[in-house]
């Protein structure tokens, strides 16, 4: 059954704030009476896919990213087990800009190690990691536990290997030269969610911006020092404030950080560049998308690809057999009966990162230690680590799919050992064998809450616009 359509319903009036109205005319000649008004329409719905797990609706294209999908309407994503399977993550299109920044890198074709210092929820983090070399590292840093645990569950769903997840920088510590690619989607004062998200535009005032602009001066700080000569920084924001923007990169260009330059693809030319200062604006009256700022800066010397250490893995047969050979072997780290497992090439990297950064999560749990034989765990399941023909699997059906998403078991005959469920072609989890039932091994934190009987399941047909109400 496809979804009905509705018409989209405006949202409430948007007066900016008359601080922020008056800079906008006077330093950067916006037509403030267009932005308010867009600012009170229905913000776009648009999605970017996963290019590895071979899942593409259709539907118009984000000029300036190629995995990125407008929607015609915004579906129920909590009832899609694609979405639950990693083949897409939901994102705002002006925030797709990073793939510009990275395609002017010259970082994508080799071997990098890339720090996200903001990551959380994870979708520049999933991005990021797209974008690079399948051997490249990424670290995705959250000192929030709440949303750390969204960026773990996010990134472990996209399923792309060499992801570690960090708890921010350690107190006191002082960060030597470790990345190659550093991202800081600052903390902001989020003016261009104004549309999106009421809340921001409650608690903006005069004392955010300041207080913002502070973080990001330290933010800015750390991360320089991080980034190795020749390296590569990325710095963003969602807000319109040059005391955010502009003069954050201003202050790296003052440490000899040389400007690189952004040449836009046909489409988008409506994002726009501030005369005589660095980086690029997105405003919703000129695109489909939201506030968005962004800018990229190389730091003096000469890059090189750093080294591998060509560490495998120490112990433990049992579950070696389930991932994929690689050129370097993996490295395994136990951390309180979990095993977490990084291309063995940046073993020794991921040692240096956790002297600067607090390590939670040293690679992609693959294996718990229960009993007398190891588990696999929700993150393997989703990941190209896991290799073709390890387990048995158990094709599923959307309601089935559902089900088991809720955390529901599911019926069988003489079912044995670990089986991975899969979707539509897609792996979704892991049931384990009881006789007459899988018992479901999908994480309780991830499973669908929602108690909707009405709710209608997503279309993807009806979502493109193709399929008459």
């Amino acid at each position: 059954m496809s979804e009905r359509r509705t018409a989209p319903v405006k949202g409430p009036a948007v007066d900016l704030p008359i601080a922020l109205r008056d800079r906008l005319i006077q330093r950067h000649g916006v037509d403030v009476e267009a932005l308010e008004a867009a600012l009170s329409d229905t913000p776009p719905t648009s999605i970017r896919l996963n290019p590895t797990k071979g899942f593409d609706p259709g539907g118009d294209k984000v000029p300036w990213c190629t995995t990125g999908r407008y929607l015609q309407r915004r579906p129920s994503f909590t009832f899609d087990p694609l979405f639950h399977a990693g083949c897409y993550y939901v994102q705002e299109a002006s925030s797709m800009l990073l793939e510009q920044a990275l395609l002017h890198s010259g970082m994508l074709g080799g071997r990098v190690a890339a720090l996200d210092l903001c990551a959380a929820p994870g979708g520049k983090s999933t991005h990021l990691r797209s974008l690079l070399h399948p051997s490249s590292l990424l670290v995705a840093s959250e000192p929030d536990g709440l949303r750390r645990a969204v960026l773990q569950e996010n990134c472990w769903k996209w399923g792309l290997p060499n992801v570690v997840i960090a708890a921010g920088l350690r107190p006191r510590a002082v960060p030597e030269p470790l990345f190659d690619l550093v991202l800081v989607d600052a903390p902001c004062s989020g003016e261009g969610m104004f549309r999106k998200d009421p809340q921001a535009r409650q608690q903006w005032s005069e004392g955010l911006v300041r207080q913002c602009t502070m973080v990001q001066q330290d933010l800015v700080a750390a991360a320089w020092r991080l980034l190795r000569p020749g390296g590569i920084m990325v710095y963003s924001t969602c807000t319109w404030e040059e005391s955010e923007n502009e003069a954050r990169v201003c202050d790296l260009m003052e440490l000899g950080a040389e400007l690189v330059p952004l040449t836009l693809p046909s489409g988008a030319d409506a994002i726009a560049g501030y005369e005589g200062a660095p980086g690029l604006r997105c405003y919703p009256h000129r695109l489909r998308g939201e506030g968005f700022y962004l800018a990229m800066v190389r730091k003096p010397g000469a890059w090189h690809e750093q080294g591998t250490s060509r560490r495998g893995l120490e112990a433990n047969e049992g579950w070696r057999d389930w991932l994929r050979p690689t050129p370097n072997g993996h490295h395994g780290t136990v951390s309180e009966g979990i095993v977490h497992v990084v291309d063995g090439g940046w073993s020794d990297l991921v040692r240096k990162v956790d002297t600067a950064l607090r390590v939670v999560s040293p690679g992609i749990p693959v294996a718990a230690s229960k009993g007398p034989e190891p588990h696999p765990l929700p993150a393997l399941a989703l990941n190209n680590l896991l290799r073709p023909g390890a387990f048995a699997e158990v094709h599923v059906d959307g309601e089935q799919a559902l089900r088991y998403l809720r955390g529901e078991a599911l019926e069988a005959t003489g079912a044995t050992g670990f089986a991975l469920l899969r979707f539509d072609g897609h792996a979704l989890g892991w049931l384990k064998g009881a006789g007459r039932r899988w018992n479901n091994h999908w994480p309780a934190p991830w499973r669908i809450r929602s108690n909707s009987p009405q709710a209608e399941r997503v279309s993807w047909t009806a979502i493109k616009g193709d399929e008459a109400p």
